[in-house]
Parts: structure tokens; sequence; C-alpha cells
């Protein structure tokens, strides 16, 4: 389902890298953006930049379909609280912490979303209208999401070349933590250790071959950002810091002991989990479709998407047909072959009637 983007306008909260890689990659897809930030020489920068059309006037706003709100995370309840009073169309965000927003997700027009993407590039200079593309982009709807605002905001991610899985949002902040905010509170932490240590040998940093520099690139973007992050989402931070240092301790007792076994189990284990990790499709041929009956109410989508993002089933496109009559729909979904039964079995068993088809229309069951 490709989004109608032609003549439609959109609104960027927050103007730097990510909101204005959002603002690139609209323009070029026919919308018309506008953009708001605190700082004027952002959005004079932004427009020099290409990544938005004009700055938005103050006030009410009544063409806009789609707000995407980019501040600091510390920021975004405010500025989300004002697009909804300030537009009549969608909002979403692109902040890394979704629990202290489950009040505003109340909002039916207001879809919690979390790209995972980024660079060690700083502001709107620094923004690309590819920075999504095969990038993992969260939303988090809740039971109560409404199904067609929800197929909207995903149908305008996925055309940024982004692939779309949704989680609950206490998920979505525990399993972040693990994949973004701890990663980088240990990569900071080694390369300050590293630079300790290169005071008192002037040669440590010519050592530093290609293993340390993949670790430690992260530690390379803007700090600015990182007191927000780490007090909204506090608790599952301190949670995950807590595991890492057993993990490290239990790898230090290995060493200590001179272990081999345990060691070589140990590094065994976590190559074949990075080895394990996901790549993207992208191959129509690849695609099968899958048609689910549902009742046409709120918080359908949503469950079948968080399904879906359970049993690591990437979904391609989304489609929502909704009956003329009586008060049912059908959820029509593009997935990968290969992981097409799987989806559809998984369906069934939480009592699901999905069939499963091929796309030259072969019916599968």
């Amino acid at each position: 389902m490709a989004p109608e983007t032609e003549g439609r306008t959109a609104l960027i909260v927050g103007v730097g890298l990510i909101g204005g890689s959002v603002g690139q990659r609209l323009r070029e897809s026919g919308w018309r953006v506008l953009g708001r930030d605190r700082s004027s020489s952002c959005l004079e920068r932004a427009i020099e930049f290409g990544a938005i059309d004009a700055v938005a006037p103050a006030g009410f706003l009544d063409d806009i379909s789609l707000t995407f709100v980019a501040t600091p995370v510390g920021a975004i309840a405010e500025a989300v609280s004002e697009a909804l009073r300030d537009t009549d169309g969608l909002v979403t965000d692109v902040g890394s912490v979704k629990t202290p927003l489950l009040p505003l997700m109340e909002n039916p027009r207001f879809i919690g979303g979390h790209p995972m993407a980024g660079s060690e590039q700083e502001g709107v200079d620094g923004s690309r209208p590819d920075l999504f593309e095969g990038r993992t982009w969260v939303l988090t709807p809740l039971e109560s999401t409404d199904d067609d605002s929800l197929a909207a905001v995903r149908s305008v991610v996925s055309s940024f070349g982004a692939e779309l899985v949704s989680l609950p949002p206490a998920q979505h902040d525990s399993m972040v933590a693990i994949v973004s905010h701890v990663p980088h509170l240990t990569a900071a932490s080694l390369m300050g250790l590293a630079d300790e240590r290169s005071s008192e040998h002037r040669a440590l940093m010519r050592l530093a071959a290609g293993g340390f520099r993949d670790m430690t690139r992260i530690a390379a973007s803007h700090p600015g950002i990182w007191p927000d992050i780490c007090n909204e989402n506090r608790r599952a931070i301190v949670e995950e810091l807590d595991r890492l240092v057993e993990t490290l301790s239990t790898v230090r007792s290995i060493v200590a002991d001179g272990d081999r076994d345990a060691l070589v189990e140990v590094l065994e284990r976590a190559r074949s989990a990075r080895l394990a990790l996901p790549a993207r499709f992208a191959r129509a041929e690849d695609l099968a479709e899958l048609r689910i009956p549902v009742a046409d109410q709120k918080g359908a989508l949503a469950g079948i998407t968080m399904i879906a993002t359970e049993l690591d089933v990437s979904i391609a496109d989304i489609e929502i047909a909704h009956s003329v009559e009586g008060d049912e729909g059908v959820v029509i979904l593009l997935v990968e072959a290969s992981n097409g039964e799987r989806l559809r079995d998984g369906l069934t068993s939480r009592g699901y009637k999905a069939v499963l088809r091929s796309l030259d229309g072969v019916d599968e069951r």
C-alpha cells in the first residue's frame, strides 16, 4: 500500500539530524514540509539544506497530515501535546524512550515511534534522505490504537526504506536499553579507560585497531542527548547495566581461573548470536500474502503487528480492507514467503483465521 504523498503537508518539530533526514525524505516523495525548532538559525539552515520548505507559522495549522516530533527526549511530551493541539492530523515521534508518553498515546492521533538510526554527524548538516534505508523503525501502538492511524503512519515510514516492527512501549524501552543505551554507555566507559591510559602510554591510541574502533564508534555521537535518555529510561538502563556487570564479573572469573573451555563457550555463543543477527529482505518474489479477517475496531492491527514482531516476522506492506456492511474487515499483510507459515500458524494459535497465499494467487491456507 503505497502512501499518497502528492500535495500533502508534514510538520517536523525539531529539525536536527533525525528530523532533517525525515524532512528530506518526505520532500523527495512529494510532500511539502514545514519546520518548527527553538533555534531560528537551525530553521534557516534546514531550509538551505533542503530539509524543509518553510518555517511553520505559530498557532493552529489546518493542513498538516502528519507531524514528526524529533526534539530531544526530555522535550518530546510537551512537543507532542502542542502538535496534537495545533494540528488535526496524525502525530508520531522519533524518541528512544516511550513509557513516559503512555498518557499521550491514549489519543488516537498519536502513534509512538523510534527509528534505530543515527550518525556521528550532528544537527541538520548531518542529515540525509537515505538515513533510514534498511534500518529498523519501531512503532509502539496500544491495544486501543486506531487501525487506520497505525496503518497510515506505517505506510509513510515504510516508504523511507525502513523495516517496521511493533512493540508495547514498556517492552520497547527494555529492549532499547539492551541494544542501544547500555552499549553507548559501555563504549563511552571503554573510550574513557583508553583515554586515561593514553596519558601513561603515549603510543596506546596508535594501537587502536578495527575492533576497538568498531566498539567505540558510537561514543563519538553528541553527548548532549544522553542525560535526558538516561533519566527517562533510568529503570531499564540500570537493570541492564547490573546484568552487564554480572556478566563481565563471570568473564573476569573465567579469565582469572584460566578456564579455557568456559571461555571458548562464551565466545562461541557470542559468535553464533552475532552471525544470527537478521538481514533485511527486499525482493518482491520472496514475498507472500496473508489475509486476516478481524473485527473492525481499534487495536486489531496493533495486535497482529505485535504478534509478527514476537515471531520475528518482517512485514513488507499492510492494507486494511473495511467492509461496507457489518463490523468486520480484512488485514492484508505482505511478508517474507519463508516466514509466512510461521506467522500464519502463530496467528491461528491466537484465534485468528489467517489465509496464506503466494503472490501468484495460490492459496496455501
